[in-house]
């Protein structure tokens, strides 16, 4: 009981992670119908700019936070402008090349700025609460992994209203359905476009920091890789496009790797968790909450 406990509460803290991390996939593509394959190194770029704010500025961890989402939303912005937006109407298959080198561009900057061994927050700009525990049915529940699921539930909380109760997130659904004539409406498409980047950047970097946190350290270059393909996978297992959908997908990611990488092996989570995926896609090609695309005359 007590061992199942405890990989159940890991799974859940890794599902919120890969749920921050996922829907910056779907927002994107709900648009534009791009997978952004650099939005792994967007949350690597997070985790890096806290632990240098924390580090050289001596920031303390909150403002350094909010300091990385800042950052890495100009980053997602500039990604947008250099690199994507010149391909707009070009092929799918030109943006999709475009987004894996600006992946690898930024790992090698990263490397370059920050260097290529791993990194860790130090210990005294921890707060105390993250590192404090309670007894929950003969395991411990860490302040960290509360933490991690109170700043997951609100951000996701916080991007529903914003997509489904504002006139931003109307602007941003009437783009998703029809680009064109959202256009002909009077909406500036590429400033929603952009600010679409933005928001799913500063979620990642909000991701990266939170996973810093919970492994006590791992920051660096590379780091984004298997996030962001697992989130990938989660996104589409929820139903790419779904904001939704990508939350759900996370979460049944992370628990999905948790579970077999504590009970199985840990050898082969990452195969299991992609094998879940695509086992619910050949049953429902859409996602759990995806819908078929309607064709337009």
């Amino acid at each position: 009981m007590e061992e199942f406990v405890a990989h159940l509460l890991n799974a859940c803290t890794l599902g919120a992670i890969y749920a921050l991390i996922a829907v910056g996939y779907t927002m994107v593509y709900g648009i534009i119908k791009l997978i952004n394959f650099a939005h792994g190194e967007i949350y690597m770029t997070g985790a890096m700019l806290a632990w240098w704010f924390v580090t050289s500025l001596g920031a303390p961890l909150l403002l350094a936070t909010a300091m990385s989402m800042a950052g890495c939303a100009l980053v997602g912005a500039l990604l947008d402008r250099v690199a994507y937006r010149p391909l707009r109407k070009s092929g799918r298959l030109a943006a999709l090349i475009t987004a894996l080198g600006m992946s690898l561009s930024l790992q090698t900057l990263a490397q370059l700025v920050f260097g290529a061994r791993p990194k860790a927050f130090p210990d005294e700009s921890i707060p105390p609460f993250f590192t404090s525990g309670w007894k929950v049915f003969g395991t411990t529940l860490y302040g960290k992994d509360v933490a991690i699921w109170a700043a997951a539930a609100a951000s996701m909380a916080g991007l529903d209203l914003l997509v489904r109760r504002t006139r931003t997130g109307k602007a941003m659904r009437a783009c998703s359905m029809d680009p064109a004539m959202a256009a002909l409406m009077g909406i500036e498409v590429n400033r929603v476009i952009t600010l679409t980047f933005m928001i799913g950047s500063s979620l990642a970097a909000v991701a990266g920091v939170l996973y810093a946190l919970k492994v006590g350290g791992n920051i660096e270059p590379r780091m984004g890789y298997y996030a962001g393909l697992l989130a990938f996978a989660a996104a589409v297992l929820g139903g790419i496009g779904n904001l939704r959908g990508a939350m759900l997908g996370g979460l049944l990611i992370g628990m999905t790797q948790a579970l077999f990488a504590g009970f199985v092996s840990s050898q082969y989570d990452f195969a299991f968790a992609f094998a879940v995926m695509i086992l619910v896609i050949l049953v429902r090609p859409f996602g759990l909450l995806g819908q078929p695309e309607a064709q337009r005359a």
